[in-house]
C-alpha cells in the first residue's frame, strides 16, 4: 500500500461508478423496510406487533451476519462480485414476499434481506476507502451517502405511486429492477483501483492486521459502539411507527404518505451529507454528531403529539438532519478509531452488529408497546431512549479526528480514556 500522499489519481470514471452504485443500493440493501410495514399491516391486514417481529427477524439477521461480514470483507479481493451476491438475494427474497405474504415466508425473506445488509454497506465502503485513500474518504463517503440519499428518493417516489397506482406489493416488486441495475453499476468499477490493504485500514504495505482483541480494549470505541447503538434503539422504529399511525383508517393513501415521509427525510439528508463530507475534517467529528443525537429525542416527542399527517410528513426533516450526519460519519468515526490497525471493516461490522441489534429490538418492543399502551405511548418511550443516547456520546466519546489506535498515543488513550 502506497502512503495516502503517494495515492494515485482516482479517475472521473471509478468516481462515477460509486456514485451510481449508491444510488442504486440506496434502497436495495434494505428492501424497503419501511414500505413493508405498510404492506403487511394495511394491505395483508397483520397486526403492529407481527410486523414488528418480522422486521425484527431482519434486524437479528444482520446483527448476527455484520462481524462475520466485516472480517469477510477485510479478507477477500472479490469485493465487487460480493455485492452481487448481495443485491441477487435481497431481490429473489423480495419476490418471494411479494408472492407469498405468509408470516414465514416474510421471516425468511427478511432474514436473508438482513444477511445482504450487512455485507452490502461494508463492501461499498471498503472500495471506497480502498480506491480514494484515508485524506479523500471523508469526502468520499459524503458523496456516498449524498447518492445514496437521492436514491432513497427516487426509489420512495417509484415504490409510493406503484403501491397507490398499480397495488402495494408493487412496492417490492421495484427491488428486483434496482437489484438488476446494481449489479450493472457494480462492475463498471475497476478492480484494479481498488487498494486491498487500504481498504482495510492498514496504513504500511504488508503490514500484519492487529489482533482482534484490540477492538475489545479501544474503550472510545466501544462507548462510540454503545451510545450509537441506543440511538438506533430509539430510532428505528420511529419511521415504521409513524407509517402504521398513517395508515389507520387510510390504507389506500398510507404509500403515498410514507413515500412523503421517505422523500421529505431524504432530501435533507442531502445536504447534511455533503456538509460532513466537507466539514468534518476542518470543525471535527464531534460537534457535527452531537447534532445528529440532539434531534432525535425532539422527533419522538412531535411523532406523540402529532395527528395529521401532513404534520408528521414535516417531522421528518428532522429524520433528514439526524440520519444524514449520523450516515456518513459512522464510517468516518469507526475509520478513526481502528486508524492502522487493519481491522477497519471488522470493527465497522462489529458496530454496525451492536447498533442492528438496538434497532432489532427498537421494532418489537415498540410495536408490543403500541398493542399495549397506544402509539404515543410509544413514541415517548423512544424519546427517553434517544435522550440517553446523547448523554452518553457527548461525556463518553472524545473526538476521532486525530486518533490514530495502532500508534503509542492512541494506545495511550484507549487505555486511559
Amino acid at each position: 500500500m502506497q502512503p495516502d500522499d503517494a495515492q494515485p489519481p482516482i479517475s472521473d470514471h471509478n468516481q462515477s461508478a460509486l456514485d451510481w452504485l449508491n444510488f442504486l443500493l440506496a434502497d436495495v440493501k434494505d428492501g424497503l423496510g419501511p414500505f413493508l410495514a405498510i404492506y403487511l399491516t394495511s394491505s395483508q391486514q397483520w397486526d403492529a406487533g407481527s410486523a414488528g417481529l418480522v422486521l425484527t427477524i431482519g434486524g437479528l439477521a444482520t446483527v448476527l451476519a455484520r462481524s462475520p461480514a466485516g472480517a469477510l470483507v477485510d479478507a477477500i479481493a472479490w469485493k465487487r462480485s460480493l455485492i452481487v451476491v448481495g443485491v441477487a438475494i435481497v431481490a429473489v427474497a423480495s419476490l418471494a414476499m411479494s408472492a407469498n405474504p405468509t408470516f414465514w415466508t416474510v421471516a425468511v425473506g427478511q432474514a436473508f434481506i438482513g444477511i445482504s445488509d450487512a455485507i452490502l454497506p461494508l463492501a461499498v465502503t471498503a472500495i471506497s476507502l480502498g480506491i480514494v485513500g484515508r485524506k479523500a474518504f471523508a469526502r468520499r463517503v459524503g458523496r456516498n451517502e449524498a447518492w445514496s440519499h437521492g436514491g432513497n428518493v427516487t426509489a420512495a417516489i417509484l415504490a409510493g405511486a406503484a403501491g397507490y397506482f398499480i397495488a402495494q406489493v408493487a412496492m417490492l416488486w421495484t427491488v428486483a429492477l434496482l437489484a438488476a441495475l446494481c449489479a450493472v453499476a457494480v462492475y463498471r468499477i475497476d478492480d484494479s483501483a481498488i487498494d486491498n490493504d487500504v481498504a482495510r485500514g492498514e496504513e504500511k504495505h504488508g503490514q500484519t492486521p492487529e489482533a482482534v482483541g484490540m477492538l475489545l480494549r479501544n474503550r472510545p470505541l466501544l462507548w462510540f459502539t454503545a451510545a450509537i447503538t441506543l440511538f438506533h434503539f430509539a430510532n428505528a422504529a420511529m419511521l415504521p411507527l409513524a407509517g402504521e399511525k398513517l395508515s389507520v383508517g387510510k390504507p389506500d393513501e398510507s404509500p403515498l404518505f410514507m413515500a412523503s415521509c421517505v422523500v421529505t427525510a431524504q432530501l435533507v439528508m442531502i445536504p447534511m451529507a455533503i456538509l460532513v463530507g466537507h466539514r468534518a475534517d476542518a470543525w471535527g467529528r464531534k460537534p457535527l454528531f452531537l447534532c445528529a443525537f440532539a434531534v432525535l429525542p425532539l422527533r419522538g416527542l412531535l411523532f406523540a403529539l402529532a395527528d395529521n399527517p401532513w404534520a408528521i410528513v414535516a417531522i421528518q426533516i428532522l429524520d433528514g438532519i439526524g440520519a444524514g450526519i449520523f450516515g456518513a460519519l459512522f464510517y468516518i468515526v469507526v475509520a478513526d478509531f481502528t486508524r492502522g490497525t487493519g481491522r477497519f471493516n471488522l470493527a465497522l461490522g462489529a458496530a454496525g452488529a451492536s447498533w442492528g441489534l438496538g434497532a432489532a429490538l427498537s421494532n418489537a418492543v415498540a410495536g408490543q408497546i403500541v398493542n399495549s399502551l397506544g402509539f404515543s405511548a410509544a413514541f415517548y418511550f423512544l424519546a427517553a431512549c434517544a435522550l440517553g443516547a446523547f448523554a452518553i456520546f457527548a461525556v463518553a466519546v472524545p473526538e476521532s479526528r486525530d486518533y490514530e489506535a495502532a500508534s503509542p498515543e492512541g494506545r495511550e488513550l484507549t487505555a486511559t480514556s
